[in-house]
């Protein structure tokens, strides 16, 4: 069988080609080995999202760990990856492992690990899991009674959703967004976040809140034109003050104003820095990834807090926040992590934290935007993804290595940085970036200026300039 690498965030492949029962039991029988290496009565907090198959593919890792005599609280349902984090917290377990393939396509299926302090497991461990893979697994797993695991006290069955919500009950008021005469909206994307809000907050307006597991054949990441019927719904609502969108796992954000506008996760994560120090008095670092606003720097300067930059996938920034007091850690994708709750992307809990912010200052979201706008400046900020041929792909990479472009039409390049990908500065509030995914066969590209007609423009011009 081919060897099976973990991308940015755990190993995706398509379902019934490369992500099949065998190759799921194989990297659970190497978490198996990880584990029993660690400790001599190692537990896992195990589950799936609402993927096609999820429940067929945890239960055969329930199967491979329990025979290895490991103890397993599996997921009943359908669960978020922050669920799973929470609970490997909560149950003092070894490891979090979710079947998920988080905002992939739908014919994706996929298997995180998560560590036992509520957040993804960091590179050197997954690396110790990846080579212990075996080439074919070495268990008749198909052959155990998971009905007999439970009566031995190996499989027990957790509530992971009243868990997260008991959590978050005890964390926000929701009193206060309640009765804030706030309209709410919230679209799930068909993902595994869908019964949460709907407890919490019953009196919202739903969209997307079912079972799909095909996702209505729409990829379930929470960008501008994979919710566009969303923001039409609020347009036509014409009473809704802000809306909600998570991803197919529900640890990625996405946001609305009450016209209906994108609020990115850059706009997201100055809204929360801003917040969480000047309203609710809290210090500490702040973390984001290569992608990320350069505007990060002037609210942290603004702010007098300590700014690193690390390398693109939320593992790095949980490596960060296990360590040190971490304020925020956050991503361009929509991954936030924020002091108070678990080292792990959480798109629920930042859309309460900012209903939160909205509550109690009595604010639209416009209205909040301004006032970060009066520290940082006015700024846009847009990605383009390429699905490429390989053989093109690989040679703008190579061309990026070898500091080919000096120039993309009109834009001049002053400075080069490449931390993760190759990051062009124009000057010190323009600039794009040329990445190649990590988990999709694309070529990223992503551009920052003081208008989203700017932005659009740098792109176009790169393209050209890549192209040409």
């Amino acid at each position: 069988m081919d060897k099976i690498k973990f991308g940015t965030d755990g190993w995706r492949a398509i379902i019934a080609q490369d992500f099949t029962v065998e190759n799921v039991a194989r990297v659970a029988e190497a978490s198996a080995k990880w584990l029993l290496k660690q400790t001599a009565s190692p537990s896992v907090v195990l589950g799936h999202d609402c993927r096609f198959a999820g429940e067929l593919f945890a239960e055969t890792v329930a199967k491979v760990l329990t025979e290895s005599n490991i103890k397993v609280y599996l997921a009943k349902d359908f669960v978020s990856t922050p669920m799973i984090s929470l609970g490997a917290l909560q149950k003092n377990a070894n490891l979090g492992i979710i079947i998920t393939a988080s905002h992939n396509p739908p014919s994706y299926n996929g298997f995180k690990l998560k560590g036992s302090y509520g957040g993804p497991l960091l590179p050197d461990k997954i690396e110790e899991i990846e080579n212990l893979i075996p080439e074919i697994p070495s268990q008749n797993f198909k052959t155990v009674d998971l009905k007999s695991k439970e009566k031995s006290g190996l499989l027990e069955y957790i509530d992971l959703e009243t868990i997260y919500c008991n959590h978050v009950g005890e964390n926000f008021d929701l009193e206060l967004i309640r009765n804030s005469g706030l309209e709410l909206g919230y679209d799930a994307m068909y993902g595994s976040g869908q019964n949460v809000i709907r407890r919490l907050l019953p009196d919202a307006t739903f969209m997307h809140c079912d079972y799909n597991p095909s996702f209505d054949g729409q990829s379930p990441e929470p960008i501008y034109k994979n919710l566009i019927p969303f923001s039409e719904m609020i347009k036509t609502a014409e009473n809704i003050d802000c809306g909600l969108a998570t991803d197919g796992d529900a640890d990625r954000i996405g946001l609305f104003d009450n016209e209906g506008d994108f609020i990115d996760s850059h706009h997201i994560i100055l809204l929360l820095i801003h917040y969480l120090v000047k309203y609710k008095g809290m210090k500490g670092k702040i973390c984001t990834a290569f992608s990320t606003t350069v505007k990060i720097k002037k609210m942290c300067e603004h702010y007098g807090l300590e700014l690193e930059t690390v390398k693109i996938g939320f593992k790095y920034i949980c490596g960060i926040m296990i360590k040190e007091d971490v304020l925020l850690g956050g991503e361009e994708s929509g991954g936030i992590a924020i002091k108070g709750h678990i080292p792990e992307r959480d798109g629920i809990w930042m859309g309460l934290t900012i209903w939160e912010y909205m509550a109690k200052s009595g604010k639209s979201l416009k209205e909040l935007i301004k006032e970060v706008y009066e520290i940082t400046g006015e700024f846009a900020f847009e990605r383009i993804d390429l699905q490429l041929d390989e053989t093109v792909k690989n040679k703008i990479v190579e061309n990026c290595k070898n500091k080919y472009y000096n120039s993309f039409g009109t834009y001049k390049v002053q400075r080069m940085e490449d931390l993760d990908g190759w990051k062009y500065f124009f000057n010190d509030d323009e600039w794009l970036m040329i990445r190649a995914s990590g988990t999709e066969p694309v070529l990223r590209t992503y551009a920052e200026s003081s208008t989203q007609e700017k932005a659009f423009a740098i792109l176009e011009a790169a393209q050209k300039t890549l192209f040409g």
